[in-house]
């Protein structure tokens, strides 16, 4: 059997799909002006969907360079593809499918170092944007950077080169937008760059400090992992042709930027995107209320035999958990912007999460949780603590993790996997919350379980 015919600039040309979007500017008369860090299908169905939206609008030279930092998957995907691509938006029945040209092409960081280095010092490059994961940062137990983990496979070692480059050449800083659920991210990104600098390359630190700029953002959209039959059904909007780097993802985006750039950057506010003085309250709601509520789901939803987000959330055991999580617990936990409705949020979280278009896997959003926990749930506890408060719903998600990552569920993918191990193994159900909790626990934070907490959790096993 001869290989299905490929989504490219020709077979566009050729056969173009009557189902499907398609961008109207001239991709080749487009200077590559990002590079971005972690090309995964998130990227692909938000900022580079942001972008070739703003360039259909009349936006020019912002065309995407990816870069990944250890896979070749991605690029296998889209390199033949000469970058095109497609994002379809689901709900409930119906669906609608944009061919993305946004993105040029795909360089693997591990075979082409000379190449990424080159792209981040090259003068038409702006802004370098990050979807690398928490893992990606490279953080130390107090925040700052553990040099040990940043190799020279890591981002910061293919930034400090770039940045070196563009100094040398008296070139303009370079803004660094990281895309990541970190809180506070553009200013851990800040500090981790300034951190590895100063280890690496110190003479560069005064002039990053000046010239570049690392804006906080806060982002937002459900972005399944896509299977075979999601391509197959995306081959059938496009006239036979396969994507092979297909996302599928649900009508609704959000995309909050600190508007602050150390150059021009794309027109995106004209798309959907907010510009705004101070992303921290849209980014803590979605990382306490959204975030949160989906690693319960996850972990609740695994243990009790669910597959999908939809599913889980439609549990009637599960969902008064899920809604105390979110309205009480973590809602309260932080002080809103001026008209920010964190009840309607809530509503409209959970109205997504039932969409049962997604078919969002609960054993995606539970990787690495050891690396999401601090900010989704931990943070929350620590401040309900000081105040004296409880919460319940947490800490029943927090015993159904510690299932989960004793293997309960099957292969535990977590960078941290076999620490919890031997921490199960040395501590067992009467021991394990004191031992991976707590300021001196393998997940340092604020929040010291207390007796009644550990009872609780406890009990949740």
């Amino acid at each position: 059997m001869s290989d299905p015919l490929r989504l490219s600039p020709f077979t566009l040309g050729t056969f173009p799909p009557e189902e499907a979007d398609v961008f109207t500017y001239d991709r080749d008369a487009q200077d590559i002006g990002i590079v971005h860090f972690g090309i995964g299908a998130f990227h692909r169905a938000h900022q580079a969907w942001y972008t070739d939206r703003a360039m259909e609008c009349g936006d020019r030279n912002w065309a995407i360079t990816g870069v990944s930092l250890r896979s070749g998957d991605v690029a296998h995907q889209m390199n033949p593809q000469e970058g095109l691509y497609t994002v379809t938006e689901r709900a409930g029945e119906g669906s609608r499918t944009r061919i993305i040209g946004a993105v040029r092409d795909v360089l693997v960081a591990p075979h082409e170092p000379d190449a990424v280095i080159a792209a981040l010092a090259a003068p038409a490059t702006q802004i370098v944007s990050l979807t690398i994961t928490e893992k990606g940062y490279c953080r130390a137990k107090d925040g700052g950077l553990d040099d040990r983990l940043a190799t020279e496979d890591s981002v910061f070692h293919f930034l400090a080169k770039g940045l070196r480059r563009r100094h040398d050449a008296e070139l303009p800083g370079l803004t660094l937008l990281s895309c990541d659920n970190l809180a506070d991210n553009g200013r851990q990104l800040a500090r981790l760059m300034g951190d590895y600098l100063a280890i690496h390359d110190a003479g560069l630190l005064g002039w990053f400090e000046t010239a570049c700029a690392c804006p906080s953002t806060m982002v937002d959209r459900i972005v399944p992992a896509t299977t075979q039959e999601d391509r197959r059904a995306v081959a059938d909007e496009l006239d036979g042709l396969h994507d092979a780097a297909a996302v599928f993802t649900e009508p609704f985006s959000q995309w909050v930027i600190e508007d602050r750039f150390a150059g021009p950057r794309p027109n995106w506010e004209a798309v959907g995107a907010e510009l705004v003085d101070d992303v921290r309250p849209y980014e803590i709601a979605k990382l306490r209320m959204l975030n949160g509520a989906h690693s319960a789901l996850a972990y609740l939803g695994l243990r009790r035999g669910h597959t999908f987000v939809h599913q889980a959330v439609a549990d009637l055991a599960l969902r008064p958990v899920i809604e105390r999580l979110m309205r009480q617990e973590a809602a309260s936990s932080f002080a809103t912007a001026a008209g920010q409705d964190l009840n309607a949020y809530a509503d409209a979280l959970l109205s997504r999460f039932a969409n049962p278009a997604l078919n969002h896997r609960l054993l995606q959003i539970a990787m690495d949780g050891s690396q999401k926990l601090p900010q989704r749930w931990l943070e929350t506890l620590a401040v309900h603590q000081k105040a004296g408060r409880s919460c319940p719903a947490i800490l029943t998600a927090i015993g159904a993790w510690l299932v989960h990552v004793r293997g309960d569920n099957g292969p535990v993918d977590d960078p941290i996997a076999a620490a919890l191990a031997s921490a199960w193994a040395d501590n067992g159900s009467d021991g394990i919350v004191a031992a991976v909790f707590g300021r001196e626990g393998i997940i340092a934070s604020d929040w010291e379980p207390s007796n009644d907490n550990i009872n609780a959790v406890t009990a949740a096993l």
